[in-house]
């Protein structure tokens, strides 16, 4: 091991890297399912009202904006013999897994009840996963080179996630369906039966994560007994750049929310597209991933870290552009949606991805500032946040579609339906990503500045 490791600046092997980012593209297997189907679900195979569906998934965040500083201050203060960290991989994996599935099962239809308890209890369960899995990347290295590194494999693992469940998810529907039907198919059994295998493969990927992460930089065991939930408040408070990338997440987030929970309905009722047509249309929304994700450190090099993300924002605001014009030709082309979402997703992809590199950046912040490496509580803060976007997302999708009267049981939406669902599409996310491009411009932690915090706590440590 050389001095400078010795100092907290690890590199790992890429079997570590991947082994981390194994943890993300099983989120990505459990949860996002429940992001961009879960939706279209209740709705049209369930038997839910949209609006009841949007007043659930209300409540559901509005309790994970409760829950999530409780876990954060929680796991900081913990220190489980499995890792600070990672023992909550395979603590919570297990369970996670069992209400994914139980969220596709329509044993108990139309019961709201029954709704939920399955997937508040999910979400409940996701917060102990994502927020632990979270503060692993800064537990493995200080060193922000690194760290990209860990940040573009983890990205192109959970776009590798997204794109077996936004394309392939379609594909074993219609697979394991009984019903002949047009567009994505609407058997429950077939749901179900889809749901299960991915979680399963999830919570293996979980488990594997699991074995490959080393927690190395971490709170002392002492300092961690004083941690408590106020700090979470306190560090948003005092930590402005964790102030800027708070409300970066919020628009990010509802930007993906409404967007991804259109997708479906988009392709079925505006292009009357088939299940694989779905299937290549949400595929498209994770492929840009395996070209641009393993650039980004070179890009982040060529450009600098601001002007990536104003490049990358720009294109996803074009993509969402062309989408909207080319849905509102006479005879519009697959081919040419196809090529927009390309490039809309090439925009969101990068600069989503890369925003989860700036939370370890946060926390040495902060760490700088205050002397407490509460990695746990800066990603339960992040959690909040990017959870209050996807509740915009989850009220959002089902107030403009009840708005706009859309009829589950009509191949053929009325004209209003239609533009209600391009807006979902195109028109509401562009303008949450003008939003997100301003508040990117008040992050004011350079590279160069990150790595004179890190030396600066390393000297601290070691004088």
């Amino acid at each position: 091991m050389n001095t400078n490791e010795t100092k907290g600046f690890y590199k790992l092997s890429w079997l570590q890297r991947i082994g981390f980012g194994s943890g993300d593209l099983a989120q990505n297997l459990i949860f996002q399912v429940t992001c961009m189907y879960l939706l279209f679900f209740y709705t049209d195979i369930y038997g839910l009202d949209a609006v009841d569906v949007s007043v659930m998934f209300t409540v559901g965040n509005i309790a994970n904006v409760i829950w999530d500083p409780i876990v954060g201050a929680l796991i900081d203060k913990s220190n489980p013999k499995l890792g600070k960290y990672r023992a909550y991989l395979v603590y919570v994996g297990i369970p996670l897994s069992g209400f994914a599935i139980l969220c596709f099962y329509d044993g108990f239809a139309p019961s709201l009840l029954y709704a939920y308890v399955t997937y508040i209890a999910m979400t409940l369960l996701y917060t102990f996963i994502n927020v632990p899995y979270g503060a692993l990347n800064s537990s493995l290295t200080r060193d922000t080179d690194e760290i990209t590194i860990l940040t573009s494999v983890r990205m192109f693992m959970a776009n590798c996630g997204g794109l077996a469940v936004g394309s392939g998810l379609p594909l074993l529907i219609a697979y394991f369906t009984t019903v002949e039907a047009e567009g994505l198919p609407k058997d429950p059994k077939a749901w179900f039966t889809t749901m299960t295998i991915y979680a399963i493969v999830g919570m293996l990927l979980l488990f594997f994560c699991f074995s490959q992460c080393k927690e190395r930089v971490v709170m002392d065991a002492k300092e961690s007994e004083n941690v408590k939930v106020s700090d979470l408040w306190m560090e948003f408070l005092t930590n402005r750049p964790l102030r800027v990338i708070a409300f970066f997440f919020i628009t990010a987030f509802a930007m993906m929310s409404i967007g991804n929970a259109a997708g479906a309905y988009f392709i079925n009722s505006n292009m009357h597209g088939t299940a694989e047509e779905l299937s290549l249309f949400m595929g498209l929304g994770s492929i840009p991933s395996f070209i641009f994700m393993p650039l980004v450190p070179a890009i982040k090099k060529a450009v600098g870290k601001k002007n990536m993300f104003y490049i990358f924002l720009s294109c996803a605001i074009i993509g969402m552009a062309m989408l909207y014009f080319i849905a509102k030709m006479e005879n519009p082309s697959m081919m040419l949606v196809y090529v927009a979402q390309f490039i809309k997703s090439t925009g969101v992809i990068v600069a989503t991805g890369y925003m989860w590199a700036l939370v370890p950046e946060v926390i040495s912040y902060g760490e700088y500032t205050s002397g407490k490496r509460i990695a746990g509580i800066v990603n339960a803060l992040t959690g909040i946040f990017f959870k209050a976007g996807m509740t915009l997302g989850g009220v959002v999708a089902p107030a403009v579609l009840g708005y706009v009267a859309y009829n589950k049981d009509s191949i053929e939406q009325t004209p209003l339906a239609q533009e209600g669902i391009l807006w979902l599409v195109c028109v509401i996310p562009a303008a949450l990503l003008l939003l997100a491009m301003f508040i990117i411009s008040k992050y004011e932690l350079t590279d160069e500045k990150i790595d004179e915090i890190n030396k600066e706590i390393e000297a601290r440590v070691n004088s």
